[in-house]
């Protein structure tokens, strides 16, 4: 999907966005409570904000896991058989959410945002060290692996902290492993998802594009001054934005007129 005229001022507005996105994500991750709220209030509809942001996002994804394996901070026969189930999954929530309804698409995503901006706000953080896993690797890679990715393929915003917050609670990983575990598994379905929303044709790719570089140059910045920003605050200002430009989505939808 394309829009026939893109403004310029447009693509220069969602480029910012990307890199605010893309910073804030670097540092406490909720970057796509940001970016989604952003396209569909430019009036990309909701299901092509979603694949757009797929689009967008996956560069942050692709990088952090190239790092990953790089530096060895992940061994890839460890996280091959779970980035698989991560991929089906996806796949599978991102082909379901193509059949539902427009309008209630409308309706149901800004709920979802809101709910996961509070969680993503009052959530505590993750333990640091290593404790006793809970679940085993089979159950964990065959029933909650794909379940993030399914809700990935559907929405995707939070994905990589609940991928690390299942990794500390049912895995028993130390916060910093189950991070990069979380990483290429965020990367697998938003390479899922992606294939899907190309396939359907919900992508404005100048606006993806566009946003794709901002998110590189967001994330550039982020990791340059991780280590000097305190991600509690940051969490807050991304659930006062995510909620503020909701507001302004549910205004422009008539949803708060009374009159």
């Amino acid at each position: 999907m394309e829009f026939a005229n893109i403004s310029i001022e447009l693509l220069s507005l969602l480029f910012l966005v990307a890199v605010v996105a893309g910073l804030i994500d670097t540092l406490a991750g909720g970057g796509g409570l940001i970016s989604i709220p952003a396209l569909i209030l430019s009036g990309v509809p909701p299901l092509t904000a979603l694949g757009t942001n797929k689009l967008q996002g996956s560069m942050g994804t692709a990088t952090a896991t190239y790092m990953m394996i790089k530096n060895r901070r992940i061994k890839w026969e460890h996280v091959k058989p779970l980035m698989l189930m991560a991929f089906v999954g996806a796949t599978v929530g991102t082909i379901t959410v193509q059949f539902i309804n427009t309008e209630v698409l409308s309706f149901v995503i800004p709920i979802v945002l809101i709910f996961i901006a509070v969680y993503f706000l009052i959530s505590p953080n993750p333990a640091i060290h290593n404790s006793k896993s809970k679940m085993s690797y089979d159950k964990y890679k065959n029933i909650v692996v794909p379940l993030v990715g399914y809700y990935d393929g559907m929405f995707g915003p939070g994905t990589g902290s609940f991928f690390a917050l299942s990794g500390v609670s049912c895995r028993g990983h130390d916060l910093i492993s189950a991070t990069a575990i979380a990483k290429s598994l965020n990367f697998a379905t938003n390479i899922a998802s992606l294939i899907v929303f190309i396939i359907a044709g919900h992508i404005v790719w100048a606006i993806g594009i566009t946003m794709m570089l901002g998110q590189v140059l967001g994330a550039w910045a982020g990791s340059h001054c991780l280590f000097k920003i305190n991600p509690a605050y940051l969490r807050a200002i991304v659930v006062v934005m995510c909620s503020g430009m909701l507001l302004k989505y549910a205004e422009s939808m008539g949803w708060l007129n009374y009159g």
